[in-house]
C-alpha cells in the first residue's frame, strides 16, 4: 500500500513541476486576466492562455501522442492557418481598398517592420530561415507567423515562442500602436477629416480577388496557400451565390480553426521550450519589428497627406499592419479622441485588408528567397 501511495504522489504535478512551469503558468494567468477581464482578443488569448496552462501542468500532452500533438501538426503543417485566411475573407469588406487603390501603398510601407527586423535578427546571430521566422512578426498576422515558421522548418524549434509573440501583440494592438501614431503625428493632422469613400459596384468586388490572386500568385507562386485561400473566402463573399459557404467560412470552420490552433500555440510555451534566451530575442524582435511597422505606415500617411494637401489623415496609415479589423479600429478611436465626429473606419480598413495581402506576399518572397515551397 505504501508503494502505491508513494507510486500516485511521484505522478502529480506537485512533485514533476518545477518553478519554470509555475512562472509559464503565471504567464498564462496573466494572458486570462487580459483577455477575459480587459477583452483584449478574447477569440485568440482564451485558448491560448488555456493552452499555456495546461501544457506547464501536463507536458506530455504536447508530447508525440499526446492530445494536442495533432492539433499541432496542422499547424506546422499549414493547414490551420490557411483556413484562417479564408475565414478573414470571407469576413472582410475589400471595398474600401478597391475604392481607394492607394492604400496599397500604406499597406506595404507597414511592411518595411518586417524587412527591417529580418536584417536585425541576422546582427544578433539568427540564421537566415530564423530570422525570417521571426521578421513576420512585424506584420501582427499570427496565421502568416505560423505558416511561414512552419514552411522554413522552424517546427521543432521557434514556431511556438514566434506565435505567442505574434497572437500577444495582434492581441496589443489597441495599447501598442497609439503612442507611435501620436508621437509621429501633429494635432492638426489628426483632426483631417476623410471624404466618404465612393460606392464600389458588386462586378469590382468580384472581380477583385480573381485579378489579386492572378497577379500576386503569378508573381510569387509561393504566396498561393495564403492569398489564394484568402480571396477564395471574399469570392464566397461577394459572389452572393454560396451565402451557405460564406457564413460556414466567417463562423463555424473559423471558429473551430481558432479553438485548434489557439489551443495548440498555447500549448508549444512548455517551460522547458520556452524559458529561454532565444525566446526574450524573439519577442524583443517582434516588438521591434511592429512598432517599426506601425511608425512607416504612420509615415508614409504623413507623405500621402502632404502630397494630396491634406486630404489623407495619417492616422489611417498605422492600419497598415495585418491585424484586421483591430489596426482599424485603433485608427478611428484615436482619431476619435481629437474629434468625436471624425469618422476614419472605413478609410483605415484599405490599408487593413492592403497589409493582409502586403504580409502574406513578405511570407512568399522569403519562401521565394529559401527555395520552399
Amino acid at each position: 500500500m505504501k508503494d502505491i501511495i508513494l507510486n500516485l504522489a511521484g505522478q502529480t504535478g506537485f512533485a514533476t513541476l518545477d518553478w519554470k512551469n509555475y512562472i509559464m503558468i503565471l504567464v498564462a494567468f496573466l494572458f486570462m486576466y487580459l483577455a477575459i477581464a480587459k477583452g483584449f482578443e478574447p477569440l485568440l488569448l482564451v485558448p491560448i492562455s488555456f493552452g499555456m496552462f495546461l501544457v506547464n501542468m501536463f507536458p506530455s500532452i504536447i508530447q508525440e501522442g499526446g492530445l494536442l500533438h495533432y492539433f499541432y501538426k496542422l499547424d506546422e503543417w499549414s493547414i490551420l492557418p490557411s483556413l484562417i485566411f479564408m475565414g478573414v475573407g470571407a469576413m472582410t469588406d475589400f471595398g474600401p481598398l478597391i475604392a481607394y487603390p492607394p492604400s496599397f501603398i500604406l499597406g506595404a510601407a507597414a511592411q518595411f517592420g518586417i524587412y527591417g527586423a529580418y536584417f536585425l535578427a541576422i546582427a544578433l546571430g539568427f540564421t537566415g530561415k530564423e530570422a525570417a521566422a521571426i521578421s513576420i512578426i512585424g506584420g501582427a498576422d499570427g496565421p502568416t507567423s505560423i505558416f511561414l515558421a512552419g514552411k522554413l522548418g522552424m517546427g521543432d524549434t521557434l514556431l511556438g515562442p514566434i506565435a505567442v509573440a505574434a497572437y500577444s501583440y495582434m492581441s496589443l494592438v489597441p495599447v501598442i500602436q497609439p503612442p507611435f501614431m501620436k508621437l509621429f503625428t501633429t494635432k492638426k493632422e489628426r483632426l483631417i477629416k476623410m471624404p466618404q469613400l465612393r460606392k464600389v459596384t458588386k462586378l469590382e468586388k468580384i472581380v477583385f480577388p480573381i485579378v489579386v490572386t492572378l497577379v500576386v500568385v503569378m508573381i510569387l507562386p509561393t504566396t498561393a496557400p495564403l492569398v489564394g485561400m484568402l480571396m477564395l473566402g471574399n469570392l464566397f463573399r461577394e459572389s452572393g451565390v454560396v451565402k451557405q459557404l460564406t457564413e460556414t467560412a466567417s463562423n463555424a470552420m473559423m471558429y473551430i480553426v481558432v479553438i485548434l490552433l489557439g489551443t495548440s500555440v498555447g500549448a508549444t510555451t512548455s517551460a522547458e521550450a520556452f524559458l529561454q534566451m532565444t525566446t526574450i530575442k524573439i519577442v524583443i524582435l517582434g516588438l521591434i519589428a511592429f512598432s517599426l511597422g506601425t511608425t512607416m505606415g504612420v509615415l508614409f500617411g504623413k507623405l500621402m497627406c502632404f502630397v494630396t494637401k491634406g486630404k489623407v489623415n495619417p492616422l489611417i496609415g498605422s492600419a497598415g499592419v495585418s491585424a484586421v479589423p483591430m489596426a482599424a479600429r485603433v485608427s478611428q478611436k484615436v482619431a476619435a479622441e481629437y474629434d468625436p465626429t471624425n469618422f476614419l473606419l472605413m478609410n483605415a480598413m484599405g490599408p487593413n485588408v492592403a497589409g493582409v495581402i502586403g504580409t502574406a506576399v513578405a511570407a512568399g518572397t522569403f519562401m521565394a528567397i529559401f527555395n520552399v515551397h
